[in-house]
This record gives structure tokens, C-alpha cells and sequence, in this order.
């Protein structure tokens, strides 16, 4: 069955049958890397992930994080395995051996964060935006800030936050109220509260390094005025030893529907007059700054997504080969048929299939992410570069809000797998969906991310990264048309691809005849529905390999009747997984992908009732 968490199987697939990381290997920045490495880590961090992290999920989401006196302590059970993750040196391994990091390719990479995230998402928090802020230190800060502040960050001494949200702005960042006054000696006095602040306070470390977004005295309204600081909970002396407290402190703590073994914290800064911060690059270069680490963050959200997903679904099929119920319908006029397995039931089986499919399509989703942030890195040309960084751009808000949509949605349908016993606590799942939720809101809410989507990623490079996926599509659909059988399915992508690519014209025709509100009204929409196309394509090249690989067993073994390949795919590992691979893609053709013609047909035809119904209609 194998460790309940994710589908190690699946992921060797991506990575060395489907996106193929020789060609990574061969390249001069990953050269240091071959197959058998990346299997060796990916080793290691499932006995971590699996032994260390995951036995942690119940009893910290049980114990939560608790403040007393200003003070916020996490579930005691945390200790070890942070400091073991931490020694590991599990929090920057895609980094450069400069900054203590391995030089893993982001490929791989994310595949080790998928099995940590599985394992207990609420503890990978604290050493994941420490990461995030470690970073933005690397890229912007002096040889002085990295020294001081990156260094301890990256080998987990301390910890980092994001600190952007306020009370009164909330996703406005523009609007936000916090100021730095300067002070002679090139440091500021920050004045302010961010609220939301995950891992914004806690007893993990001896301290917490905020990167802090606020407008300097004087400087324009608007996020063109917002410039990010340094603000360490203590303060740091030259020597690098810590000092006397920074005036930050914490005004509370969240209770929540999930997450609640992460400190989510009200932050006051500069209540006394006495909190000290170091301007992080450039003055009024706060968002691009800060989007390096948005941006690594909604990567990061997304396999949240596919990670509780990927747990929520193997527990689920785990119960329904165990759990005993009802004779098969088939078996119902039959007075001495015995009970069987859930999994044999069709409804039941239909939904493990629907998880099943979305688990494998948003996780190859967000592994082809990081394959193109690794292509990007090592392409010989300008022009190679810019279209491995489009796709990225294109698809960045899409890995976000498609996979967080989906992977809640797969923990409600592992949730019904397990009936009633799934809504209660003596079982996972219920703690798999809370702690999922909070995926589709945080770091931009996915209405935001579709916003994004069509606002401003639909356009970038004139078309260009539009029109390279379209090109993507079109060459998986040109290799499987021929293809007996995945050509059904080839033609339904052809059909899906053609009508999403039209609606990307109609928003274009709308915005020039002065209807902006056509493609804002039908952004989150059109957002799943472009993340049903990309994911049906990825299904689809899967499927292609996995048909190869199949039949090549057949021939091999002289098996041609159905019965004889079926009786393979019960006994070889390997055959099973190819054929299931297959399934997966018809699957989500028929079920899914058959259904994109007609939603972009209703976009089309521009109804705005929501829009026109007066604020009075909506009442009861």
C-alpha cells in the first residue's frame, strides 16, 4: 500500500518518465546530480516525512499553539523533528552549496516537499517561510544582512515570517498603514501591526527575522510607495550574537478551523517607539521585493493542495480495501452473497477514480512547474529562457488556485469514502480538509489568482506564453491522435483546447470594446477551466508514455488477449501503475474535460446577472 501519504511511485514517474531529468542532469548546474541521488533523498525524506513529521499531525493539531503573557508556544511534539528537519538540512536543499544548500534541481525538490507537506502542513510552515525570507535576503540584502541575518535562517537557528497583511487592508496591500520614520544612522523606526502572520511568533527558536512591508515618511500613497525592512523580533549585534528585544510583540493568535499547530499572530511593531528595522533594497522596491517570496509562497500553497490531497486519497483507498459493507449490486437477488469491500461498490470506486485523477493531474501540474524553473536554468538561449520563465508566469496562479480548489475537494470525496466515521476525529480525513481550506484563501485568495490569471498573465509577452501552451497542447494531441487508444481522448482535448483558447480571444474583443467587466466576471471560471486543459494534457503525455511502456510488456511476455493483460496488471507492480495511468487520463477526459466546451460556451454568451441583479435582490 505503501506509506499512506503519497504515491512515491507516481512521483519517479513524473520525474524521470514523463518530464525526464537526464537532460537536467546533463546540464552543467545540475551535473553534480544523477538518478540514483535524487532516489537516495527522496529515500530519506519519505522515512522523515513518514517516522518524524506525520506522527505529529493529530497530536499537534489537538494541542495547538497557546499565548501567555505575550509568549506563543507550539505543541511540544514539534521540538525534535524541527531540529532534525533543521540539522538535515531539509530547509534550502534547491539552494546553492553558498548558502548551505545541496543544489538540488526544483523538480526533485518539490517532490521532497510533497512528501513533508503531506506529512503535517501546519509544522512545514515554520521552515518553509523561513525559507521564503531567508531568500529574499539572499537576492536584495547586503553581504552584511546575509551574513547576519540569511545564514541562521537557511540552517534554521532562527526562523522567518511574511509579514503584508493589516487589519484595515487585508489583499489592498497598497493601503497599508505601517510607516518607517529614518533614523541618522540609515536604519528606521517601524510603526505598525500586520495581522494573518503565519509563524508570526513562537518558541520553535531564539528568534524571528520579519520581513516587513511599510512606507517610508513622506513617499506616495499606493504600492509604488512600499518599501520592505528587516525587522528582527530581537535584535542582532554586529558580532552576530543576539541582543535586547526589537518592540515586537504579539497581540494574539488565531483560532482556527485548521492549521492550529501553526501560530497564525496579530503583531504589533513599535508600541514603545523602539522597533528597528534595516530597509531590505532599494527604497519603494517593497512589492517587487516581496513578490520574489509571494510568489514562492503560492508555489509553495499549491502543493499544499496536491499534498493533503495526495494524503486525504491514499487513506481513503487505504479504508475502502478494508472496510466491509452491503453485498455487490450484482449480487442482490442472491440470499447467501456476502459483504464485500467498499471498493468494490461503483459509487464508491467512481470517486476514488475522480480523486485519483485530480491527485495525479495537480501534481504534475506542480512538478512541471518546478521542471520549468530548472529549464529556465539551464537553457542556452535568451529566448529558451524567457519561454520556460512564460510558462511559469502563465501557470504560477493556476498551480496556486486549480490545485487548492481540487485538493479540497478530493478531501471531501475521501470524507464521504469513509461515510460517517470520516466527519469524526478518530480518522484523519476531517483534519485533512480543515487543514486544507485555508490553501484556497491565503497567500491571494484564488478570486485573486484568477484575477491575476486574466487581468495580467493572459497578456504577458504579447500572447507568447498563451500561444507556447497552445502549441504544448497541440503536439500531445498530434502524437496520441493516432494513437487507438487514447485517440477518444485526443479529440476531446482538441475540442476543450480550441474552446478555451477562443474565450482568451473573447476577452481580448470584450476589453478592446470597452467591456472589462466580461473576462473580471468570468476569471475564477475560466481560471479551473484553463487548469482543466492543462491538467487533461498532462494526463494525456502520461497516458501516451504509460501506453508505450504497457504494450512493450505485452509483446515481451506474447500476451494478447484482454484476460492475459489483465491478469499482468494483477500480478507486475508496473503493469498496474501504467494501466492506471491510463485510466486516469480517460477518466478525467470523459468526466471533466467533455464538460470545458460548454462552460466556455456560457462565458461566451456574457450573462451578467449577478452583476445586474440590484444589492436588494440578493436578500431573503
Amino acid at each position: 500500500m505503501g506509506n499512506l501519504l503519497v504515491n512515491t511511485k507516481d512521483q519517479q514517474f513524473l520525474l524521470f518518465e514523463q518530464f525526464g531529468m537526464e537532460k537536467i542532469f546533463a546540464s552543467e548546474d545540475y551535473g553534480g546530480y544523477s538518478k540514483d541521488d535524487v532516489l537516495m533523498i527522496l529515500s530519506e525524506a519519505e522515512k522523515m516525512a513518514v517516522t518524524s513529521i506525520f506522527p505529529t499531525l493529530k497530536e499537534g493539531d489537538e494541542e495547538g499553539c497557546h499565548i501567555k503573557d505575550g509568549k506563543v508556544t507550539v505543541p511540544k511534539c514539534f521540538r525534535e523533528p524541527f531540529k532534525k528537519y533543521c540539522e538535515a538540512g531539509w530547509i534550502n536543499p534547491m539552494d546553492s552549496p553558498d548558502v548551505g544548500g545541496q543544489g538540488l534541481p526544483h523538480t526533485a525538490g518539490y517532490a521532497v516537499s510533497e512528501l513533508f507537506c503531506a506529512a503535517n502542513y501546519a509544522f512545514m510552515m515554520y521552515p518553509g517561510l523561513t525559507h521564503g525570507a531567508a531568500n529574499l535576503i539572499n537576492v536584495y540584502g547586503s553581504e552584511e544582512q546575509k551574513k547576519k541575518y540569511m545564514e541562521k535562517c537557511f540552517s534554521g537557528e532562527w526562523t522567518g515570517t511574511m509579514c503584508l497583511t493589516e487589519p484595515g487592508a487585508g489583499s489592498d496591500v497598497g493601503a497599508l498603514k505601517t510607516t518607517a520614520k529614518r533614523l541618522p544612522d540609515g536604519k528606521f523606526l517601524i510603526t505598525g501591526t500586520k495581522c494573518f502572520i503565519s509563524a508570526g511568533d513562537h518558541d520553535l527558536t531564539p528568534n524571528i527575522i520579519h520581513p516587513v512591508l511599510a512606507r517610508i515618511e513622506g513617499d506616495p500613497a499606493g504600492t509604488k510607495g512600499i518599501s520592505i525592512f528587516i525587522v528582527p523580533k530581537i535584535r542582532v549585534n554586529d558580532d552576530g550574537s543576539l541582543g535586547e528585544p526589537n518592540d515586537v510583540n504579539c497581540g494574539g493568535i488565531e483560532h482556527k478551523m485548521g492549521i492550529k499547530a501553526s501560530a497564525t499572530a496579530t503583531l504589533n511593531f513599535g508600541e514603545d517607539g523602539k522597533c528597528i528595522g534595516e530597509l531590505l533594497g532599494e527604497e519603494r522596491s517593497g512589492i517587487k521585493i516581496m513578490f520574489q517570496m509571494m510568489n514562492e509562497a503560492r508555489l509553495g500553497v499549491g502543493m499544499q493542495g496536491v499534498a493533503i490531497g495526495s494524503a486525504a486519497f491514499q487513506h481513503a483507498v487505504a479504508y475502502a480495501k478494508e472496510r466491509i459493507q452491503s453485498t455487490p449490486v450484482w449480487e442482490m437477488k442472491n440470499p447467501n452473497a456476502k459483504a464485500v469491500t467498499i471498493i468494490n461498490h461503483p459509487d464508491v470506486r467512481k470517486k476514488l477514480m475522480w480523486m485519483k485523477s485530480h491527485v495525479e493531474g495537480i501534481r504534475a501540474l506542480a512538478y512541471f512547474g518546478a521542471y520549468c524553473m530548472d529549464m529556465s536554468k539551464i537553457s542556452q538561449t535568451e529566448e529558451e529562457k524567457a519561454n520556460w520563465e512564460g510558462y511559469l508566469e502563465l501557470l504560477t496562479p493556476i498551480i496556486k488556485s486549480y490545485s487548492t480548489d481540487k485538493g479540497l475537494l478530493i478531501c471531501s470525496l475521501a470524507m464521504d469514502v469513509y461515510g460517517g466515521y470520516g466527519y469524526c476525529s478518530e480518522y484523519p480525513v476531517e483534519q485533512f480538509m480543515r487543514d486544507e481550506k485555508i490553501a484556497c484563501i491565503y497567500e491571494g485568495t484564488n478570486g485573486i489568482q484568477a484575477l491575476d490569471f486574466v487581468g495580467r498573465k493572459l497578456g504577458q509577452r504579447k500572447g507568447a506564453n498563451v500561444m507556447n501552451m497552445a502549441g504544448t497542447v497541440q503536439k500531445t494531441i498530434a502524437k496520441c491522435k493516432s494513437n487507438p487508444e487514447l485517440a477518444k481522448a485526443a479529440a476531446t482535448l482538441e475540442e476543450a483546447s480550441n474552446a478555451c483558447f477562443e474565450v482568451a480571444m473573447f476577452f481580448a474583443a470584450a476589453g478592446k470594446g470597452g467591456d472589462f467587466i466580461a473576462p473580471i466576471y468570468n476569471a475564477s471560471k475560466y481560471l479551473e477551466i484553463f487548469g482543466d486543459m492543462v491538467v487533461g494534457n498532462l494526463l494525456l503525455e502520461a497516458a501516451a508514455i504509460a501506453d508505450e511502456k504497457l504494450n512493450a510488456m505485452y509483446e515481451e511476455k506474447g500476451l494478447t488477449t484482454i484476460g492475459k493483460k489483465k491478469g499482468l496488471q494483477r500480478e507486475d507492480a508496473d503493469a498496474s501503475f501504467y494501466a492506471g495511468k491510463i485510466a486516469s487520463a480517460k477518466f478525467f477526459m470523459n468526466e471533466i474535460v467533455t464538460t470545458v466546451k460548454a462552460r466556455c460556451e456560457a462565458i461566451k454568451a456574457n450573462d451578467k446577472s449577478a452583476m445586474e441583479l440590484v444589492d436588494a435582490g440578493f436578500t431573503f
